[in-house]
Order: structure tokens, then C-alpha cells, then sequence
């Protein structure tokens, strides 16, 4: 009969890239024929650029291995969580292409967790309306607009990239966007736009359960993960946002959902999206009548020409960065607890996202004894507050024991030369946090397992 507690928790962090998917498995120890059983958590599966030495059927080789961890063809996996839906977490659960969401689908989950931005519910309740060409969300209450606005956000990011492709067509522009610009306004632009619609319609298909959970939210998954306790630390919702706000009155900063859901701001982005693919597509033109120079603009007019689409680069830049931090701030944040070992998994969660389980005094309590943390945001310089690395109490010089004589343990999923710049200190994996890493606790990166030519890294814990 197998055990009522795991003892053996490995950690299984996928060579995806820019993205995650991590594989918990708890292993159960039969005592009465020394073999043990096993129960798997997976915790996101997307990636939005893989590394050129990697073939290009990764994400295949991935949901292969999972499918083989879990038992096979008929094999089983019993909790799946989506922590957000940006493409570098989800693009793996799609389905048709190569076929990666219908072989998780095929283990059957009984249950997946996402934040509660996608319960179907919230979503009938935000309608949009058109009025002379723009759309304006409403609903009866704030919960079902945010989440309205999240959907027009996509559309935006749908219209940058449209734009962007536009801005850099040869046929057209004699010269088009930097390098640089056009690199970072694409991954962006890519990473929030939701294209493959089928991923977000298979998570919400797959489970046996589905839980759309947020700071706080009781979730039991005894049933399906004996012995391991599961903590809900975020996303909060907008009246637990909205709650913190009301408590620093004082703080001159808003908060994400407050910003995201103010007067149908990205509503109104939408429908100007709308207009300019309609007017990249040539169904419209502003100015019909106008003559169009293509490749032969007047040599005193092609430095203006120049300044006003480098400026209209940067502001779409300014735009997507500002979607982007909405969309990771809607990130699941868990901790697991088996053992008497604390495991946080907080996705994308950004400090807006962090604020409420930060300002909670049990919450800072559970916190202070994590002994293994997965880095958010791949490194990131703004997923990791001080404030959460300096409550970690098992961070630990190496030359000095660790508190109860467990040193934290770290484990991310990054691939650098991908996002941000070493020249303004964005760079992502941030340096300064690696090293901060490397020196105060056992860090393992996926890079570790690119730069060996290995499929994943893992990090195994007895419990």
C-alpha cells in the first residue's frame, strides 16, 4: 500500500527556451513491495524562442518526455496549471500544428488551476459594444470589465505586430524600424497576442476540475496530491487590489488592475488597432486623395519621414511594455508544502502582483521558510522584490551553514539575448540577480541543460 505522504519531491525544468514547464513529481514510497507510485503537477508549457542549437520539434521532444514521466500513452497527469496566459507559458497546451496540447490532453488531468482572469463566467458577463467605430467595455461590475479589458489588450497587441510588420515592409518603405526596435516590439507584441486560441480553449476543456483561483482561494487537491498542501498567493482580485490602494492612500502609484480597468482605456487602443489594419490591409485610407510616394521620397522630407516612424516605433513600444506588465501581474502564484518543505511557483507575478501577499502577516510568515524558489519572469529584474528575496530565510552564504541545515534552492527557466539590454540594466536573466542567486542559494537553470545539449535540468528534494 502506498504511503499517505510523498517522500521524494523532483522538479523537472524543461529546455523551452524563453518560456517554462516544470514537471513536479511526488513520489509515494510502497512499503509493502519497496516500489513507489508517482503523482505530476505540470506548471506552464509555452515558449516564445527556442535556442538555435535545439531542434525545431522541441516542444514535441518535451510533451514526449512529460507523456513518458507520466506513465505513457495511457499514462496519467493529475494537476495542470496554466499561472497565465501569455504565449511563453501556454503556446504549448495548443492544439493541432505538432500536436503538444492533444498529447497533455491525453494524460487526462483531473484537475487546472488558472488565475481567475479566464473563468468563463467573468468573461460572458464583460460585453463589448460598438459605438462610431470604437469599442467601449461595460459590465455590471469591475471584475467582468477587467477582464474585458484584458481581451482588448490582446487586440492590441494583435494591431503592434500587424503595424510593425507594415512599418518594415521593403515593398513600401525605402527603410523601415531599427533592428533593435523592431526585435523587442515583436517578441512583445507575440508574447501577449493570442493567436492560437486553441491553447486557451483546451485548458479550459481538459481538467476533470477546473479552479480559476486567486489570492486566498482554498484549494483541496488531497484527493488527487495526498500529503501536499497547496497556498494560493495570487493573483489578488481588483477588490482585494482596489483594498490595498484604499490602505496607502498615500502611495502615488496605481495599481495594474485599477490602471488596466479605468475607463475602457485599452478598449479605445482596440478600436484604433481596428482602424489602422484596416488601413495596412487597404480597406480604408485617411487621406484618398493624397499622392503616395514609395521608395522615391523627396530627399528633404526622408529625414522627417525617418523621425516620425522611429517615433511612432518607440510609442508602440511604450504601449506593449504597459500590456505586458498587466498581463504577467494576472499571474497564479502557488506554494506547495510537503514534508515539512515549502516550494514557491509565482509564474510572471510582479511586484503589483506580489503587493497583496507581501502586505498579508501569515502570508510573510509561510513565506520566510521556502526552501525551493522558482525565479519569476526567467530572471527578471522586477519579478523577484527585495522584499520577498529578503524574508527567505534558508538563503545562505556558502560558507555558512543554512538556517535548520537546508540551503535555499533556486531553480528558472531563461534563455538570455531574448528580452531587454545589458545598457539599461534589463537584460533578462537580470545579472545582478544571478549572481545574487548563485551566491545565497543551489541555482539551476535550464541554460545548464541548453549549453550540455540536454532536454531538461532537474532538481530532486527528499521529503
Amino acid at each position: 500500500m502506498a504511503a499517505s505522504k510523498p517522500g521524494r519531491l523532483r522538479i523537472r525544468a524543461y529546455n523551452v527556451g524563453f518560456g517554462d514547464a516544470f514537471l513536479l513529481s511526488f513520489s509515494y514510497p510502497n512499503k509493502s513491495n519497496g516500489q513507489s507510485s508517482k503523482r505530476h503537477i505540470l506548471i506552464d508549457f509555452g515558449s516564445t524562442g527556442l535556442p538555435e542549437d535545439v531542434p525545431a520539434d522541441q516542444l514535441v521532444r518535451v510533451a514526449r518526455d512529460i507523456q513518458k514521466e507520466c506513465g505513457g500513452e495511457k499514462g496519467k497527469l493529475h494537476v495542470v496549471v496554466a499561472t497565465h496566459r501569455h504565449r511563453d507559458h501556454i503556446s504549448g497546451f495548443a492544439t493541432g500544428g505538432d500536436g503538444t496540447g492533444e498529447i497533455i490532453k491525453g494524460l487526462s488531468p483531473d484537475v487546472v488551476i488558472q488565475p481567475w482572469t479566464e473563468d468563463p463566467k467573468a468573461k460572458r458577463n464583460a460585453t463589448k459594444l460598438r459605438l462610431a467605430g470604437a469599442r467601449a467595455a461595460f459590465a455590471a461590475d469591475s471584475k467582468a470589465a477587467f477582464v474585458g479589458q484584458l481581451g482588448d489588450m490582446h487586440s492590441v497587441a494583435a494591431a503592434v505586430a500587424a503595424e510593425v510588420e507594415h512599418l518594415n515592409d521593403k515593398t513600401k518603405f525605402a527603410q523601415g524600424l531599427s533592428p533593435g526596435l523592431t526585435g523587442q516590439l515583436q517578441f512583445l507584441s507575440m508574447d501577449n497576442d493570442i493567436p492560437n486560441a486553441s491553447a486557451v480553449e483546451n485548458l479550459a476543456r481538459m481538467g476533470k476540475q477546473s479552479h480559476y483561483v486567486n489570492h486566498g482561494y482554498k484549494l483541496d487537491l488531497q484527493s488527487v496530491l495526498p500529503g501536499v498542501k497547496v497556498r494560493v498567493l495570487g493573483p489578488p482580485t481588483i477588490e482585494q487590489s482596489a483594498s490595498i490602494k484604499k490602505q496607502r492612500a498615500s502611495d502615488k502609484n496605481e495599481f495594474w488592475m485599477l490602471q488596466a480597468a479605468a475607463k475602457g482605456f485599452w478598449g479605445l487602443q482596440a478600436a484604433t488597432g481596428d482602424l489602422v489594419n484596416d488601413y495596412i490591409l487597404g480597406k480604408t485610407k485617411l487621406f484618398p486623395n493624397a499622392e503616395f510616394y514609395k521608395d522615391s521620397i523627396p530627399s528633404h522630407n526622408r529625414w522627417f519621414v525617418r523621425r516620425v516612424r522611429a517615433t511612432r516605433g518607440n510609442q508602440l513600444l511604450g504601449i506593449v511594455r504597459i500590456l505586458d506588465k498587466a498581463m504577467n501581474n494576472t499571474s497564479v502564484i502557488l506554494l506547495f508544502e510537503a514534508g515539512g518543505k515549502k516550494f514557491l511557483f509565482p509564474g510572471d507575478a510582479q511586484i503589483e502582483n506580489w503587493e497583496y501577499a507581501l502586505g498579508d502577516d501569515d502570508d510573510v510568515q509561510v513565506l520566510r521558510g521556502v526552501n525551493l524558489y522558482k525565479v519569476g519572469h526567467h530572471g527578471s529584474r522586477n519579478a523577484t522584490p527585495k522584499t520577498l528575496w529578503g524574508l527567505f530565510e534558508h538563503k545562505m552564504d556558502k560558507k555558512a551553514p543554512a538556517a535548520g541545515g537546508t540551503r535555499l534552492r533556486t531553480v528558472v527557466s531563461t534563455m538570455a539575448d531574448k528580452h531587454g539590454h545589458d545598457r539599461n540594466n534589463t537584460e533578462v536573466p537580470r545579472k545582478t540577480l544571478v549572481a545574487e542567486l548563485m551566491k545565497y542559494s543551489d541555482y539551476t537553470t535550464t541554460q545548464k541543460a541548453d549549453k550540455e545539449d540536454k532536454l531538461y535540468v532537474d532538481v530532486t528534494i527528499p521529503l
